[in-house]
C-alpha cells in the first residue's frame, strides 16, 4: 500500500480490476435482473424482498459486508486513486483514439457511479439497518421515490443505472486487456462490441426494472376485496326424504 500511495501497485490494480468483474460485476448484472420483478406486479417485486428479509439477519449480514460492501469499498476507492493519477490524452489532443476515449468515459463513468452509489446505499440499506424497517426497499417507497419532485430521482436513477452499466461493461474490455485475456488487436476490437451489447443490454434491463415503478400505479390505492359474509347454515337437521313421492 505505501507504494500505491506513489504509483500504481501492480497487485492491487489487478485485484481492482478483478473485483470490478467479480463479485461487483456480478452482483450487479443479478440484481438489475432481479429488480425486472417490478414490471410483473408489486406483489412480485416484494416477494424477492420477502425472500431475502427471510433470511437470519446474522447471515444476511455477513453475506453483505464479505460478498458486495468489501469489494465494492475497494474498488471504488482504488478507483478514485488511480482516476486521481490519470492524465487524460483524448480531449484536446492528437491522440482521439477509439481506445482512448473507451478508457477517458469508463474513468468518467466511475466518478457516477462512485457518488450515486453512495446516495444509493445510504437511502436503502443503510437507513433499512438504521431503522430495521424493510418498507424503504419494498415496490411502494420505489413508486413514491420516482413519482414525487417532479421525476427528479427516476431521472438521477436513469443515469446512474446507465453510467454503471457503461462502466461494468467496458470494464470487460479493460480486465480482458490487463489480464492479457486479449493480446492481439483483432481480439481487443472483439471484446468492444461484446462490451457494447453489454452495455445496451444492461441498461435496458435497469431502465425496464425502472419503468416496472411506475406502470403499475400507486399500490397504496389498490382496492381491498371485501369478504362477504356467507349464509348462516341451520343447526336444525333436515327430514331427510323416504319412500317414493
Amino acid at each position: 500500500m505505501a507504494l500505491a500511495l506513489n504509483r500504481e501497485n501492480y497487485v492491487l490494480h489487478k485485484i481492482h480490476s478483478l473485483t470490478g468483474i467479480v463479485p461487483v460485476g456480478y452482483y450487479m448484472v443479478q440484481h438489475l435482473v432481479l429488480n425486472t420483478f417490478s414490471l410483473a406486479s408489486p406483489a412480485a417485486f416484494d416477494s424477492v424482498i420477502g425472500f431475502f428479509e427471510s433470511m437470519p439477519p446474522y447471515i444476511l449480514l455477513t453475506m453483505e459486508v464479505l460478498m458486495i460492501w468489501t469489494p465494492l469499498l475497494f474498488h471504488a476507492v482504488y478507483g478514485i486513486f488511480i482516476t486521481g493519477r490519470a492524465k487524460p490524452n483524448f480531449i484536446g489532443t492528437k491522440y482521439g483514439w477509439t481506445e482512448n476515449r473507451l478508457y477517458y468515459f469508463q474513468r468518467v463513468s466511475g466518478i457516477l457511479v462512485f457518488f450515486f452509489l453512495i446516495y444509493h446505499v445510504i437511502s436503502t440499506t443503510v437507513y433499512k439497518y438504521w431503522t430495521h424497517d424493510s418498507s424503504v426497499v419494498k415496490y411502494a417507497a420505489w413508486h413514491a421515490k420516482f413519482e414525487n419532485y417532479g421525476h427528479v430521482l427516476l431521472f438521477v436513477y436513469l443515469i446512474g443505472v446507465a453510467a454503471a452499466s457503461y462502466h461494468l461493461s467496458y470494464g470487460l474490455w479493460n480486465f480482458c486487456i490487463r489480464w492479457g485475456i486479449t493480446i492481439s488487436e483483432k481480439a481487443q476490437v472483439q471484446v468492444q462490441k461484446i462490451s457494447l451489447v453489454c452495455f445496451l443490454g444492461l441498461t435496458g434491463i435497469g431502465w425496464a426494472a425502472l419503468a416496472g415503478f411506475l406502470i403499475h400505479g400507486d399500490p397504496s390505492t389498490y382496492a381491498t376485496p371485501v369478504m362477504r359474509s356467507q349464509p348462516a347454515v341451520s343447526s336444525v337437521a333436515r327430514p331427510q326424504a323416504t319412500g317414493f313421492n
